[in-house]
């Protein structure tokens, strides 16, 4: 049987489509995910970002393609499945736990892949601390306001000590201050925790700031993929982003 939990170096998302109902929401997009690098995943509203990070993570299947993790075709593997593997994600919509506390839900999250109390405990911890949670600890889920109850939802995905963290829109209800500490945070997951983050946000400037590379999506296609800098001053990029006229006009 294979060790699920061994050492993952790339998540790959091979030619991968997805369609509903005859509306095709990804097309043939192959995006590949390494450990110690944040990738940041850009597109407008309806581009299949989400849906992307869906297939990835098992809560979707793909009409076509592959998902590969450490070798290993899981495309059909259940999403829990893929967490014991090194796997995990954060929701656009909050997941929580809405009765217990904050502390009880990064412990919950650690206790479901198998570890000890204590170790759940420890690891708690740790993620109250490196996120700013410390405060409200004992404060239960379902009264967090917006921006809190985003950064529980990214402590409980790294309870699980994963491999690799997709994260969908996590610095929604954030404010501006607050924006700078959160960079830091996923800088530490690639640097600190030894995990390859893909990080979907709708804020440019942290997604620039923090992504080694950044992958483009348009209509379900990719249509750019490179260095912030290189996809900055990319024409597809902008005519997606703001129409043909400013495509155009970056190049006169």
């Amino acid at each position: 049987m294979t060790d699920e939990r061994r050492p993952a170096t790339m998540l790959r998302a091979a030619a991968v489509s997805r369609s509903f109902a005859g509306v095709v929401a990804l097309d043939e997009v192959t995006l590949e995910l390494d450990r110690h690098e944040v990738v940041g995943l850009i597109g407008p509203n309806g581009a299949g970002k989400s849906t992307l990070v869906n297939v990835m993570t098992g809560f979707d299947r793909p009409t076509a393609g592959r998902v590969v993790l450490a070798g290993d075709d899981i495309t059909r593997w259940p999403p829990h499945r893929r967490g014991r593997a090194g796997l995990a994600r954060t929701f656009q919509h909050a997941r929580s736990f809405a009765g217990l506390s904050v502390r009880e839900n990064i412990e919950v999250s650690a206790l479901g892949v198998g570890v000890t109390t204590a170790m759940a405990r420890e690891r708690a911890d740790r993620l109250l601390d490196l996120l700013g949670l410390s405060s409200i600890e004992g404060v239960p889920a379902s009264i967090l306001p917006h921006g809190a109850e985003r950064l529980l939802g990214v402590a409980r995905a790294l309870a699980t000590e994963p491999h690799f963290v997709l994260m969908d829109e996590p610095a929604a209800g954030l404010n501006e201050a607050e924006v700078p500490a959160f960079a830091e945070v996923v800088r530490s997951v690639r640097d600190d925790h030894d995990a390859g983050v893909l990080l979907i946000d709708h804020n440019m400037a942290l997604v620039m700031a923090v992504s080694d590379r950044v992958h483009v999506l348009d209509e379900g296609r990719t249509i750019a993929e490179g260095t912030p800098d290189e996809v900055r001053i990319d024409a597809a990029v902008g005519s997606a982003y703001f129409g043909r006229g400013a495509a155009d006009a970056a190049d006169e």
